[in-house]
């Protein structure tokens, strides 16, 4: 099982990757394996020396009294999260989920420091796409 954050490549320059482990209840454990996440809106955050993931919606069928969008923490290494913390200070960076994935019988989570594209930078990626996309179309029918 594997959900993708298609948006934050479009959205964001990605510099460095790090898997962390998610802490979960059981419930939303279910859920996730059976694909009811969605990762498009959340991002992650430092929270008194720890990063947390904010906004990831995790729907649980049949839960009453449950927040499908509440923060989760992020299990990393001490060393990894003062690396983290660290280098958003200093480069002004942000902590964008790129993907959340099993393995084994653990759920990880793969959270990117990124740096946010300007407007044109998007506008010149689609403008390239779509040069490359009608230079091999010209190929084919060549």
């Amino acid at each position: 099982m594997k959900v993708l954050n298609r948006k934050a490549r479009y959205n964001y320059q990605i510099l460095e990757k790090y898997e962390a482990g998610i802490a979960l209840i059981g419930a939303e454990v279910k859920a996730i394996r059976a694909g009811n996440i969605s990762i498009n809106q959340a991002y992650a955050k430092e929270v008194n020396g720890e990063i947390y993931l904010v906004n990831a919606n995790i729907s649980v069928p049949g839960k009453k009294e449950y927040n499908p969008t509440r923060s989760r923490k992020l299990l990393l290494h001490k060393s990894e999260i003062v690396s983290i913390i660290t280098k958003i200070k200093a480069k002004k960076l942000t902590l964008v989920p790129t993907k959340v994935y099993t393995r084994g019988r653990l759920i990880k989570a793969e959270i990117a420091l990124a740096k946010s594209k300007r407007k044109y930078q998007k506008k010149e990626l689609l403008k390239r796409r779509s040069i490359e996309r009608d230079v091999e179309r010209e190929l084919k029918d060549i």
